[in-house]
């Protein structure tokens, strides 16, 4: 066998390989499954002094009812809960916003 049918059979062989690469990574592609979210449901606010940069933070993750289901968390707790809401979750909530959040997350349920 010559150089060059070696090299014909070698490119071929390669194609082929990456042809069947491609259609595997293209089924993988089709197995997305929908999945459905569920928003919080109801209109209800916190209330009281501080309650205006939790509304506008944490409500359009969370319902008030989930919030005050929680059992009392310490400040640490709290601060760590929306650190994680920031940094995993990507919630937008702004530096200045986060003391005020935990201040007023922190005197719940006490």
């Amino acid at each position: 066998m010559g150089m060059k049918s070696l090299c014909r059979i070698s490119l071929f062989a390669l194609a082929a390989t990456l042809t069947a690469s491609a259609a595997v990574a293209a089924d993988g592609i089709t197995s997305f499954k929908s999945v459905n979210v569920d928003l919080p449901f109801g209109d209800r606010m916190f209330e009281g002094p501080g309650a205006d940069v939790v509304n506008n933070n944490c409500l359009a993750c969370h319902s008030v009812g989930m919030v005050m289901t929680q059992p009392p968390l310490s400040r640490q707790t709290w601060e760590a809960e929306v650190a994680k809401m920031r940094n995993a979750y990507k919630a937008p909530i702004a530096n200045e916003d986060v003391t005020p959040i935990v201040d007023y997350l922190s005197k719940l349920n006490k």
